[in-house]
């Protein structure tokens, strides 16, 4: 069956509300044939997320109107693997310490892009063998730093690659790692491998019939206008930030596929 997951506005619920909207859904589901795999609540926002292994979205939302009567106000199809890689679970989470409470997941995430800079003309002058060998230079010192700062990685792009965050101030922390990480391979590297990072953080289920479809798409237009060497995050990094000081203002950014120019920072990781 397809996997949905869906949005709801629940403003002033508790996660305690929303656990027990869970809980009656998960007694409605089988007379319906649906299983209620997950959900995600962002008390400050008022958002709840539930993934959905259904017939059809209609079927889905059937189980919500007879349970509590909380009908999602968008749903989308997603990949189960997708949802794994950008939301980091598939199941409800664990409760936390010795109590029965479980972690509140918002669901907020934050998505970075890596790009190799000139990844063409490095193949032109190095050749296909050689410029492999420098691809993979790059994702391994991605993916330690991704390691080191609890990222997970979506996908690989060719020439650089997109992870997701739970937290934001840890993605920019492994921003930083990274340009760090590639100045000192570049000390010992007759060829230098320059890369230019790209920042944004959204919800999964936003005005876009994709998962993160918005915040993927700042996020690539964002690490596309970064200079070699430079990280390049959005107004909703900086807003979610609680320390700014590392943050440069570049203004609003007209970036390609976007009707409204968008507030973006450089980030200072020297």
């Amino acid at each position: 069956m397809p996997i949905f997951l869906d949005r709801h506005d629940l403003r002033g619920l508790t996660a305690a509300d929303i656990a027990e909207a869970h809980r009656k859904d998960l007694e409605v589901q089988e007379g319906y044939g649906v299983r209620f795999l997950t959900y995600w609540f962002d008390e400050t926002r008022g958002t709840t997320f539930c993934l959905i292994d259904a017939p059809d979205i209609q079927t889905a939302m059937r189980v919500h109107d007879e349970a509590h009567g909380c009908v999602a106000k968008d749903v989308i199809e997603v990949d189960l693997s997708a949802v794994e890689a950008f939301l980091g679970r598939l199941s409800d989470p664990a409760p936390r310490g010795n109590t029965s409470q479980a972690t509140i997941d918002p669901a907020l995430r934050t998505i970075m892009f890596t790009d190799i800079v000139d990844s063409t003309g490095m193949t032109a002058r190095l050749g296909d063998l050689r410029a492999v060998e420098m691809t993979r230079a790059h994702d391994a010192l991605v993916r330690r730093a991704l390691e080191n700062k609890g990222g997970r990685e979506v996908k690989h792009t060719g020439d650089g690659i997109m992870a997701s965050f739970d937290d934001v101030a840890a993605a920019v922390d492994c921003a930083c790692a990274i340009q760090q990480a590639f100045d000192a391979f570049n000390v010992n590297s007759k060829e230098k491998l320059r890369v230019r990072i790209g920042l944004d953080a959204g919800e999964p289920v936003a005005d876009s019939n994709d998962l993160f479809g918005t915040t993927v798409q700042t996020a690539a237009r964002l690490c596309q206008e970064a200079e070699p060497c430079t990280i390049v995050v959005s107004g909703v990094i900086s807003e979610l930030l609680s320390d700014r000081r590392r943050l440069v203002s570049l203004g609003h950014k007209a970036l390609k596929g976007f009707v409204h120019p968008v507030e973006a920072f450089e980030v200072s990781w020297r």
